[in-house]
């Protein structure tokens, strides 16, 4: 189904342990990323990129807490610490992971007042991030995903790209998980059901 693209989805500080939303063990992932990196011809990066006071962040919701959800105009919203502020240091990708390969990097989450889950949707599931028509026009059809974390921005990116009709496969070895509330077994469940190849 045409040529396939490696999708590594932000392997960034503030996701790694010492950062401001930690994913456990995050970086460990960094070999396998890296090993998959050079292996693939076509290379496509992810980084979250929110605006200070960001309207996913619990600090501007008074009395709010992180990992509480709340309703927003597009549905049901976790809330989380500050995190991927533009420009900061924790924005900033991984210092041992090799990006440097990479041909296209998509910024999420830079809309003040919608989150960003998905390489391909805001979290309206509406509003294209213009990754799928990037694909397209280049002919490729078959990607493999890694990154963090497995049960939020990963899996979004997944089911958004099965439903887009992209032959989809999770290197889940690439791959470390949040976690909140059983989400990652729910989220592996999703997964499969779109027709991910979870391996």
């Amino acid at each position: 189904m045409g040529q396939e693209a490696l999708i590594v989805i932000d392997v960034q500080n503030d996701f790694c342990p010492g950062g401001a939303l930690a994913v456990v063990d995050g970086d460990k992932i960094l070999p396998v990323v890296n090993d998959l990196i050079g292996s693939f011809e076509h290379v496509i990066l992810t980084q979250d990129w929110h605006p200070d006071r960001h309207s996913s962040f619990a600090s501007v919701h008074k009395g709010r807490e992180p990992f509480q959800t709340i309703q927003m105009s597009y549905g049901e919203q976790t809330l989380w610490p500050d995190h991927c502020v533009q420009g900061s240091g924790g924005a900033a990708f991984h210092p041992a992971l090799k990006w440097t390969k990479a041909e296209l990097i998509v910024r999420k989450g830079f809309r003040n007042d919608i989150d960003s889950y998905s390489a391909f949707f805001e979290n309206d599931r509406a509003t294209p991030t213009g990754l799928a028509g990037y694909l397209r026009e280049r002919g490729i059809g078959t990607l493999t995903l890694v990154g963090l974390a497995t049960d939020f921005c990963v899996a979004y990116s997944v089911l958004d790209a099965a439903r887009l009709g992209f032959d989809v496969t999770v290197r889940l070895d690439g791959c470390r998980a949040i976690d909140l509330g059983g989400s990652m077994q729910a989220m592996t469940e999703r997964m499969r059901e779109a027709g991910a190849t979870l391996a």
